[in-house]
């Protein structure tokens, strides 16, 4: 009967990871938005890291690594879909960041003060809040996953989390970044039949919001296209976040600069079959 109810026990927690939001790791819960199943090796997990799968109404839209003390993403990972549409309005927060007992969805802050009982200082213990990107001088609010790169409202509204922005230059944000979500990504996936992209963030020694959230030194893209079954291809761009200027690269040379940035190993991005060269 013991063993019973262990096993019971052990089935539960199963079935509740499956449906967390902030996981344990990306395999296991929300592997659909890398390559091959395989995200970013270890040489970018930060200190204090929270693996999130990003869930707007009940569904799994994109995957991001979330650093808990510069409170930035490290990188959103997803599947470039684009299609028309209009620019969601309002901006979601991450309730799991502050425990499991909360909505495993993200939610707006007023919701999460008016309907769960949470004070605005302890959602700010976990994450960035609204609060934190007020009043930016020469900076904005920078999706790492970019809501033009989705089909549909929902996905294009799910990229509208705190826990998917950074304080990014706003010349670069609108400028030679906006250029290379738009144009070159469109140019780049010609003849993809599905492409896989990871957008990062190198953090800095700057920060806003009085010491609260890093501002990064430098903001990186890469992309993994599938032709078909036996070919690939794949490129990469570096931004320094005060520059409005984006350097082509192939993945090799973006896993090789990264890899100098972060100082924690050899960077992967994506698994072996992507092209590096």
């Amino acid at each position: 009967m013991m063993l019973w109810l262990l096993l019971l026990q052990v089935w539960a927690s199963c079935l509740w990871l499956g449906h967390s939001e902030v996981v344990t790791s990306f395999e296991s819960s929300c592997p659909q938005f890398f390559f091959r199943e395989t995200p970013p090796n270890e040489a970018l997990e930060p200190e204090n890291p929270a693996w999130i799968c990003q869930r707007y109404n009940n569904q799994y839209f994109f995957a991001t690594l979330y650093d808990r003390k510069e409170r930035i993403p490290v990188y959103s990972a997803y599947i470039y879909e684009p299609g028309p549409g209009k620019r969601p309005q309002g901006w979601l927060v991450e309730p799991q960041l502050m425990g499991p007992t909360y909505p495993k969805t993200m939610e707006k802050e007023w919701t999460l003060i008016n309907h769960y009982n949470v004070s605005l200082e302890k959602l700010s213990e976990s994450q960035a809040i609204l609060q934190d990107y007020k009043n930016l001088t020469g900076l904005n609010r920078g999706h790492l996953n970019p809501n033009g790169h989705h089909f549909n409202y929902s996905s294009r509204m799910a990229t509208f989390t705190l826990t998917n922005i950074v304080p990014q230059d706003e010349k670069l944000n609108g400028g030679a970044w906006n250029n290379y979500e738009q144009r070159t990504m469109i140019r780049n996936t010609q003849g993809c039949d599905t492409t896989y992209v990871i957008v990062g963030a190198v953090p800095g020694n700057n920060y806003i919001a009085k010491g609260r959230v890093n501002k990064p030194s430098y903001i990186w893209s890469s992309a993994c296209c599938v032709v078909d079954n036996n070919h690939r291809k794949a490129w990469a761009v570096i931004a320094e976040n005060d520059q409005n200027q984006v350097q082509l690269l192939t993945l090799g040379e973006l896993e090789d600069t990264l890899t100098q940035l972060y100082g924690r190993g050899q960077v992967s991005l994506f698994d072996s079959e992507c092209p590096r060269e």
